[in-house]
């Protein structure tokens, strides 16, 4: 076999999913270019105007996603995966009332749905490894606080400024997953 055989069945290896799930910079890049469009696409969501902001509330953010933290790479993918669902899950609630583009969420849970595909096969060694040591406590955090995202959002009736309030949180949400990419690393 040539040198250059060897090279490409070496790169067609890299991108199996089992040889994707020990990539974890190609996951970064991958991470980092769809967080990217994400936040592009929620910005070109209209908002209402700042009268909104009087129904805020705390939703209790995790000290995660506030405090810089060291993660390992399998607690980031943990983290980064429970996160996408979530968003993902609140997207595909009532969102009519607020005049938002049909064509651009639907972008948006396209997005989001690639960005899950690509992390599921290393989320599930993961927790077949049970090689994580903060991510579980972590995701407890974050499912309370997309539970109180949630309830806002119903107790609101899915108005308009609610959905306001919730895309300011994802935008933040966001913010904190482009920061979590740094620990993908090989």
């Amino acid at each position: 076999m040539t040198y250059r055989c060897l090279l490409q069945m070496a790169l067609l290896l890299c991108f199996s999913t089992t040889a994707l799930s020990m990539n974890y910079s190609l996951l970064r890049f991958q991470q980092r270019r769809s967080i990217a469009v994400c936040q592009k696409l929620l910005r070109q969501l209209p908002s209402t105007p700042q009268n909104c902001l009087g129904v805020r509330m705390d939703f209790q953010v995790p000290e995660e996603m506030r405090q810089a933290q060291q993660f390992r790479k399998e607690d980031a993918v943990l983290v980064i995966y429970e996160m996408l669902q979530q968003i993902f899950g609140i997207l595909t609630r009532d969102f009519s009332s607020t005049g938002w583009s049909e064509t651009i969420v639907e972008d948006l849970l396209v997005e989001l749905q690639g960005q899950m595909d690509h992390l599921e096969p290393i989320q599930k060694e993961i927790m077949q490894r049970k090689n994580f040591t903060m991510g579980d406590m972590t995701v407890l955090h974050l499912k309370k606080y997309y539970f109180n995202l949630m309830k806002y959002l119903k107790s609101m009736e899915y108005n308009s400024c609610a959905w306001t309030v919730v895309r300011v949180q994802i935008l933040m949400n966001f913010s904190f997953l482009k920061r979590l990419t740094v620990y993908l690393h090989d």
